[in-house]
């Protein structure tokens, strides 16, 4: 079980300056660990939308805690010890999930998901 992470500030600039604030989105360094545990350190939840590359070209909203706490080893072997909270928090949980096999379809708002290019898809 091994995920990586990473969330350069370019990236980070795409996000509306609001929205920035608001759900925290502020850059971090590339972060591999391995065998990672997960701990939820604040269970307040904030939806917010998210697409992945597995599913590509759609979002949904997805419900996730504000803050958690990621423990494993890194590339190296290294202990490994990391609290996320806001954007980063998300980012975390979204690839635990993919290490259980579950796609944040599996915990959107049905509701919510949207294909983001059907625009193109009229033309």
């Amino acid at each position: 079980r091994v995920f990586a992470a990473e969330l350069p500030p370019a990236r980070c600039a795409r996000y509306p300056p609001a929205l920035r604030r608001e759900q925290r989105i502020e850059p971090f360094p590339l972060r591999v660990l391995v065998n990672p545990a997960l701990r939820v350190l604040d269970a307040r939840l904030v939806t917010a939308p998210e697409g992945c590359a597995s599913i590509h070209g759609f979002s949904a909203s997805v419900p996730r805690h504000w803050a958690v706490h990621v423990s494993g080893v890194d590339e190296l072997g290294a202990p490994v010890s990391w609290e996320a909270s806001g954007w980063a928090a998300r980012i975390v949980q979204h690839e635990m999930d993919h290490l259980d096999g579950i796609l944040y379809i599996d915990r959107m708002d049905p509701r919510t998901f949207a294909n983001l290019g059907w625009r193109e898809l009229l033309d």
